[in-house]
């Protein structure tokens, strides 16, 4: 063993051992499938929890494998969405604060830090936002995705996710406050699978979207899009973030474009299937 591993496990067995009992216990929540390049990063970020609780969606590659060197309880779920799967998963919690990390994600240790830190000291709120460093294909994205935030931390019986298909957040039945340090984010490490995802979510955001546009007309293809990549481009300065920033607002563009496209042809089924 390194001396850089000996310190690190001095480091979190100092953290562990001088928990006190009586301080609230947490879950850190992880959803998967075929994540084997991202899980064992992820898990070492995490495991000073309470519990690890892996959440699997028919992963066929040593996801699963790996996260059972860190946890005993990996549950396996058939996938929906992203909100069901995390909304059938919360309850499966055995500690009443739940952490949620995807398998794309750090927490950094002073992130791990400050939440202990709050346990011990009592939270007074029933959740807690915490705000994304994000990477692009490796590089970190300082400006177009610089307010990125999610509510993350909660009392398990105090929050669920939207009944929305895509871009769900949590409804709190409480308070909710703000942590200082961020997630690390490392998104869209390769086009390939980037393509996969968007092409996912933007029919999952076209199924949404027609509960509120019962119609397609030509702005909703043309003046959104445009205006999507001058809001994150210029007036969120995507610009100061260089190629990777322009791909990023190009790719975010065609998103809105290819929701209300995929909506056009859900709304072009449904007239040729009414009787005439």
């Amino acid at each position: 063993m390194s001396r850089r591993d000996r310190m690190a496990n001095q480091e979190l067995f100092n953290h562990l051992s001088s928990k006190p009992q009586n301080r609230p216990l947490i879950t850190v929540l992880i959803p998967t499938l075929n994540e084997e390049e991202n899980i064992r990063e992820c898990l070492e970020s995490v495991k000073w929890a309470d519990e690890i609780l892996v959440v699997d969606s028919g992963s066929t590659d040593r996801t699963c494998e790996i996260a059972a060197e860190y946890t005993s309880r990996i549950l396996a779920h058939e996938y929906v969405n992203s909100a069901a799967q995390k909304n059938w998963a919360i309850p499966q919690a055995a500690h009443p604060w739940v952490l949620i990390v995807d398998s794309d994600e750090r927490v950094t240790p002073e992130l791990r830090d400050e939440i202990i830190a709050l346990l011990r000291k009592g939270p007074n709120c029933a959740g807690y936002h915490i705000r994304r460093v994000n990477h692009f294909m490796g590089q970190p994205v300082r400006h177009v995705w610089k307010n990125d935030k999610c509510l993350r931390l909660f009392l398990r019986d105090k929050g669920r996710y939207q009944d929305r298909q895509v871009h769900a957040d949590i409804d709190l039945k409480g308070p909710a406050g703000w942590l200082k340090h961020p997630l690390l984010h490392y998104t869209c490490r390769s086009f390939e699978k980037y393509l996969l995802k968007h092409d996912r979510y933007t029919t999952w955001a076209a199924r949404d979207r027609a509960k509120r546009t019962p119609q397609v007309r030509w702005h909703h293809l043309t003046v959104r899009p445009a205006f999507r990549f001058f809001k994150q481009y210029v007036l969120k300065r995507g610009f100061l973030d260089g190629r990777a920033g322009l791909i990023i607002c190009g790719l975010s563009a065609f998103s809105v474009f290819m929701k209300y496209a995929k909506l056009w042809e859900l709304q072009q089924r449904k007239d040729l299937d009414k009787p005439h």
